[in-house]
C-alpha cells in the first residue's frame, strides 16, 4: 500500500511539471506586442479564404435579369416604368473632364447611401436594371435649383454634391445634381430638355 501511495504522489509531481512547463511556454510564447500583428495577419488571412470561396448566385426575382442580358426594369410590377437616374452637370464651372468624372461619382455614391436609408426597395429595383444614368448638362446654379425642385415636387429622390475646393473649384460650388433614381418617363419630364454632356 505504502508503494502505491508513494507512485501516485510521484505520478502527480511529474504531472505538475508539465504543467508548469506549459505555464513558461505560454508566458515566454505570449508577448503583448504580438498581440496586432497576429490579429491583423488572422484577419487577412481569414479575408483570403472567404474570398477563395466561389460567390453565392442569388435567386432570380420575377426574371429582371435573364441570362447576361438585361431586360426593361419597372417601378410597378404591370412593367412599363423603366429606372434611371440623371447626373445634371453645370456648365459655368468649366471643369475638366476628370473633374467631372469625379463629381459625378460623387453625386452617384451619394445618392446611393441616401437611398440605403430611406428607400432600400427602389434602390434593389434599380440596381436590379443595370443601375442605368445618363449624363446631362445645365447651364448655371440657377437653372440646377430648378430642375432640383421640379424633380423634388414630384417624388424624385435628388442628391447636390457640393465641391470641397481642394482642385479647380472653389468650396461650396454645387457641381453635379443627381436625380433619381426614378421612372424614366418622371426623369424626363423634368430633365427631358437637358443636353447630354
Amino acid at each position: 500500500m505504502w508503494a502505491s501511495y508513494r507512485n501516485s504522489s510521484q505520478s502527480q509531481l511529474s504531472n505538475k511539471k508539465p504543467h508548469k512547463q506549459e505555464k513558461e511556454w505560454f508566458a515566454v510564447g505570449f508577448k503583448p506586442e504580438n498581440l496586432i500583428p497576429g490579429l491583423v495577419i488572422g484577419f487577412i488571412v481569414g479575408m483570403l479564404l472567404d474570398f477563395s470561396k466561389p460567390a453565392k448566385i442569388l435567386p432570380k426575382k420575377k426574371s429582371f435579369l435573364v441570362g447576361r442580358t438585361q431586360q426593361q426594369c419597372s417601378v410597378s410590377d404591370n412593367g412599363d416604368q423603366e429606372l434611371k437616374m440623371v447626373l445634371v452637370v453645370r456648365q459655368d464651372l468649366k471643369m475638366g473632364s476628370g473633374k467631372v468624372a469625379s463629381q459625378c461619382a460623387h453625386a452617384a455614391t451619394g445618392m446611393y447611401a441616401e437611398l440605403m436609408q430611406s428607400d432600400r426597395f427602389l434602390l434593389r429595383k434599380w440596381e436590379q436594371c443595370g443601375q442605368p444614368k445618363i449624363v446631362l448638362t445645365c447651364k448655371n446654379q440657377n437653372e440646377m435649383n430648378k430642375l432640383k425642385e421640379a424633380a423634388e415636387s414630384i417624388g424624385l429622390p435628388t442628391f447636390v454634391v457640393a465641391d470641397a475646393g481642394r482642385t479647380q473649384i472653389s468650396a461650396g460650388s454645387k457641381t453635379v445634381l443627381a436625380i433619381g433614381p426614378g421612372a424614366k418617363e418622371s426623369v424626363d419630364s423634368v430633365t427631358g430638355k437637358q443636353r447630354l454632356l
